[in-house]
């Protein structure tokens, strides 16, 4: 099978939380954690070393670190956006997995939102590269990243041309290159919910022309306008065997960015339906998916709403003759009576109703290959 090989990142913890109400129980949080521990997830952004001032939902992260119990098999990461973050982290390791040591280059691509999240301006962090490349040259680093956020727009400036995310892109190269690093992944980040699937299919293509030793992509895509899932699918129809793909999404698909204009309406590609279709490709993913659920479930109860996906709310497609939905189901209205596909009768015992007046009996009608579609 020609599918590129596939590493799923769960970011509720940072993203979704980073940005829900600040006083969802740590013991909720750590509740969550474990159990997502237990869907066969192998990846697992649990926080971020961040000052309470900036982000105060993470203020209790290192009693969050001491307060779960990790469970074999799974990392558990924390998202290292400098030295300092990375020194902490290794404080913390274990339960903290601290990765390969690269040096990365990582760019948000619209000043405005540059200004707005990291309080600098473009021109800025570009003057502090030459800083990360001599720390990582002086460590023995020989191999290296370049990222851009923001990458195909901006809530304050409108769409960006693919000339200028490959030359913000190239900017980064160049100076890994000059410098004698290998660059092997190139990040794109759609931090304002700007990309579309055509646009992906274009600037993976481009990116191969331009520099087709690079075989790891990492995606990071908000969702405010619903294209997240889709430009995903786009990347991965564009991708193959050789290639390596880290996803980042959130259970539920929440999450979001205080300084976009979108607030929690940007969420993240839920996993669960990201999961889902990985699955349906032919991409096996190890997880349980009735136990994903499950945890979506837990989540709008912390949260006290709805989240943004929908296989947790329909169910995954049934597939085998013990998932078939009963042809004598009654009447299904609610989200709650929904939930069938997990709970049983349970489920609809309150408000299901049948006007048939005989059973519905087979055997039906199907074609000759309908099972072989």
């Amino acid at each position: 099978m020609n599918r590129p090989n596939v590493v799923y990142s769960e970011e509720i913890l940072r993203e979704g939380f980073g940005i829900a109400d600040r006083q969802i129980p740590l013991a909720d949080r750590i509740e969550l954690l474990e159990a997502l521990s237990d869907t066969g997830l192998r990846r697992i952004t649990v926080g971020a070393f961040v000052s309470p001032r900036y982000v105060p939902q993470m203020e209790h992260f290192e009693e969050l670190l001491r307060g779960f119990r990790p469970r074999p098999g799974v990392e558990y990461l924390t998202f290292t956006h400098n030295r300092r973050a990375q020194l902490k982290a290794l404080e913390f390791s274990p339960p903290l997995t601290v990765e390969e040591d690269v040096c990365t280059l990582f760019q948000d691509i619209c000043d405005v939102h540059q200004r707005r999240n990291m309080n600098r301006s473009i021109e800025q962090g570009m003057q502090g590269w030459g800083e990360a490349i001599a720390d990582a040259q002086a460590r023995g680093i020989r191999r290296a990243r370049a990222a851009i956020a923001s990458a195909w727009g901006s809530n304050f400036l409108g769409p960006f041309s693919r000339e200028y995310r490959m030359w913000s892109l190239q900017q980064q190269i160049e100076a890994l290159q000059a410098a004698g690093m290998e660059v092997f992944e190139i990040g794109l980040h759609d931090s304002q919910s700007f990309c579309l699937p055509h646009e992906m299919e274009q600037d993976i293509a481009e990116i191969r022309r331009r520099w087709p030793s690079v075989r790891h992509f990492h995606l990071h895509m908000h969702d405010a306008r619903g294209m997240a899932i889709p430009s995903i699918y786009a990347a991965l129809r564009h991708m193959d065997a050789n290639d390596t793909v880290l996803i980042e999404g959130t259970l539920g698909g929440v999450g979001g960015g205080q300084y976009c204009g979108n607030g929690m309406a940007s969420g993240m590609a839920p996993t669960e339906d990201l999961l889902h279709m990985l699955e349906g490709m032919g991409i096996p993913t190890g997880v349980d998916m009735g136990r994903l659920i499950d945890c979506v479930w837990m989540l709008e109860r912390m949260l006290g709403h709805a989240t943004f996906g929908h296989v947790s709310k329909a169910g995954p497609r049934p597939q085998t003759p013990d998932a078939f939905y009963d042809p004598n189901l009654p009447a299904v209205e609610s989200l709650q009576a929904a939930r069938h596909f997990r709970l049983g009768p349970q489920a609809y015992r309150d408000e299901g109703y049948s006007p048939w007046k005989q059973p519905i009996t087979g055997p039906w009608f199907t074609g000759p290959d309908h099972a072989k579609a």
